[in-house]
């Protein structure tokens, strides 16, 4: 699995300052709908829930949002850079500029948690970082995270 198999170009966006977490995931699910047809509110709500149960803020201004959904088939990924870091209740306390969103099928069980640890692997490059927070074209953020070969876990 790599990411182009998770992400479009039309599901990668860079946004202005978003005033919380809760406007970030409204934002996500106006992407997960555009970009995908799911339901905003569907995604908000997902997002909101899982969150609810512990902080999806990993550290080093990296966000990895992600639930499971009914009705997907698919899993889908939507990226985000904010041009204003947002805090976000990560474990290091510190705001985030970079959030990858992962939105699964319910009963995606095995293939969800893979595809979480490849996002997770990829943003853990501090490199693929730093050419993402570097860049502000949609275009250039999705070949970034595209080509990224993200270090197999050993």
């Amino acid at each position: 699995m790599d990411l182009s198999k998770l992400l479009i170009p039309g599901a990668v966006r860079v946004l202005g300052q978003m005033t919380s977490k809760k406007r970030l995931f409204q934002e996500l699910g106006e992407i997960a709908f555009q970009a995908h047809g799911i339901a905003a509110a569907s995604a908000f709500d997902g997002l909101q829930e899982r969150e609810s149960l512990g902080p999806t803020g990993v550290g080093n201004g990296i966000a990895l949002p992600h639930a499971r959904l009914e009705g997907l088939t698919k899993i889908v990924g939507l990226f985000v850079r904010l041009d204003k870091p947002l805090d976000y209740e990560s474990v290091d306390r510190q705001p985030i500029d970079l959030a990858f969103c992962l939105l699964a099928p319910k009963d995606s069980g095995v293939d969800h948690l893979k595809a979480l640890a490849l996002v997770s692997r990829t943003m853990r490059d501090a490199g693929v970082c730093a050419k993402l927070r570097a860049n502000n074209d949609p275009a250039k953020l999705y070949a970034i995270l595209t080509e990224a070969r993200a270090p197999q876990a050993a």
